[in-house]
């Protein structure tokens, strides 16, 4: 029974000593305007695991085979003692007549001794079997919290709000830009990237990268490329890069018009049968396609509801339903997700009841109000909020029902109030592309970077000037402009999506 005890007990003091069973340390941030708390952790590795396992079976082990040995002993030593009892017992029955009465003083302190000496060789067995066992259990004890501080060092990736306090103000709002290879070289077109890649990386560590078909020219080009810009990227500031394509299917596929990869209609004609399981496996083929290729982020699926025939986007759209678009943008996005790529609903409030282009006009303007927003436009970027969706990219459409006037991806209202507040986004905000006419012909970098960072985005795409943009935002932070604890807030929102894609190793 105390044998039991001890064995309880040392068990208990290596699970206290070790963390068995349980998680690595966790970090919590509140820090986002929808007080959603993410925790962040790391479980114990499988080589772990099975060293706990594998301590516990040695200990109850060395317990056991003492215990048997002892067990055996006894029963050894009661076998060789029987027959003397036997003997001893009849000699006194020959001589019971003779001294009925008088028990030999001699006979009981010889009792006695013996009864001592065997509880002093219990206590002295005793001793010696815990003392084996605490050291084996110490020295399992110490193996195993050697095992675990080994792989804490070595297999975890550094925790956000880690990497987030040691970095400077300007890396912090380069992190909140995307842009081309070109941008980066002044080079056109780029399909190798060398010292002016690393150069401007080293200088301005921007947050990630996109590429279009003419950066494409084979799938082993493409790997290297983006392979060898990754690396620039980490040893610069220790933090990879988002590596974007649009590959939507249909007549948007740069992959696979350009490297072969899997090719599918316009989405127009998939959005006719609204199969779940069609879209899913189109989401599942694109995205272990652009996986095995280095990119990490899709700019698909189209989530715009098609309600004016003259819209942008045509057969891009599934449906003039929105409860069909919600369904087939919602698993087109969960299969790319289930390849390892972030899937980016787009282009909210909706671009689907446009009368214009925003690539060409400078501005377009949405007749809607919020209530008809709520019924049709809402809908797909509500479910795939639901459903988990990594990023949304905001239009550059003003609508009526917002009251300012702005492109939706400078609004407040549209980014933070509706898309933050009302839809519940707690995932990464990203413009479309900044160089297009709705922006590039009314504002210049700096103040539609500064625009769209005060409206809620998190990282802008593809302005005219990048470096230009971010000097002046970081000018803003410095004037009191914009706070620091804004650039946070972003910085953390891609810190914890480039955390979980394994981007945060050193």
């Amino acid at each position: 029974m105390k044998q039991i005890k001890i064995i309880a007990a040392l068990l208990s003091l290596s699970l206290i000593l070790t963390g068995c069973g349980g998680d690595f340390p966790t970090e919590t941030n509140s820090s986002e305007s929808a007080a959603v708390e993410i925790t962040e952790t790391e479980p114990l590795n499988t080589e772990t695991q099975t060293t706990y396992i594998q301590a516990e079976s040695n200990i109850i082990s060395a317990v056991t085979s003492k215990t048997t040995s002892e067990t055996t002993a006894n029963a050894s030593n009661t076998a060789t003692e029987a027959p003397k009892t036997q003997q001893k017992a009849e000699v006194q029955n020959e001589h019971r007549e003779e001294k009925t009465t008088e028990v030999p003083i001699s006979q009981s302190n010889d009792q006695q001794s013996f009864h001592t000496e065997d509880q002093s060789r219990e206590r002295k067995d005793t001793t010696t079997t815990i003392s084996e066992i605490t050291t084996t259990a110490m020295t399992i004890t110490t193996s195993m919290t050697t095992q675990a501080e080994t792989t804490t060092t070595t297999n975890r990736n550094p925790l956000p709000k880690v990497v987030l306090d040691g970095m400077t103000l300007e890396q912090k709002v380069a992190q909140m830009f995307m842009v081309t290879p070109e941008a980066l070289t002044g080079i056109t077109p780029m399909t190798q990237v060398g010292n002016g890649t690393q150069k401007a990386i080293e200088e301005i560590p921007v947050g990630g990268i996109i590429l279009f078909a003419q950066n494409l020219t084979s799938r082993d080009q493409t790997k290297q490329m983006l392979a060898a810009t990754q690396g620039y990227a980490k040893s610069a500031c220790g933090i990879g890069l988002f590596t974007a394509v649009d590959e939507e299917g249909g007549l948007v596929a740069r992959c696979a018009q350009k490297l072969g990869t899997a090719k599918f209609d316009d989405m127009a004609s998939y959005g006719k049968d609204n199969n779940s399981d069609t879209a899913l496996n189109i989401g599942c083929s694109i995205g272990r396609d652009l996986k095995s290729l280095g990119f990490n982020v899709d700019f698909a699926p189209v989530a715009d509801v098609n309600i004016c025939s003259s819209n942008e986007l045509g057969n891009r759209i599934f449906s003039d339903d929105p409860q069909v678009v919600a369904n087939m943008s919602s698993y087109v996005a969960k299969g790319l997700r289930n390849e390892g790529v972030c899937a980016t609903l787009k282009h909210f409030p909706g671009l689907g009841a446009a009368n214009g282009n925003t690539h060409t006009n400078s501005t377009v303007v949405i007749d809607r109000t919020l209530e008809q927003l709520r019924e049709a436009e809402f809908i797909p970027f509500s479910e795939g909020i639901k459903t988990g969706v990594d990023f949304i990219m905001v239009g550059h459409q003003s609508v009526t029902g917002f009251g300012d006037n702005l492109p939706c991806d400078l609004s407040y209202k549209a980014v933070t109030e509706v898309l933050r507040g009302e839809l519940g986004f707690t995932g990464i905000a990203i413009t479309d592309s900044q160089r297009m006419n709705t922006i590039a012909n009314v504002y210049n970098s700096g103040e539609a970077a500064k625009l769209s960072i005060k409206a809620g985005i998190d990282i802008i795409l593809m302005p005219v000037d990048y470096r230009q943009a971010v000097n002046e935002v970081c000018a803003a932070v410095r004037s009191g402009e914009i706070s620091e604890e804004r650039i946070n807030e972003s910085v953390m929102r891609i810190l914890r999506k480039k955390y979980a894609l394994g981007l945060l190793k050193k």
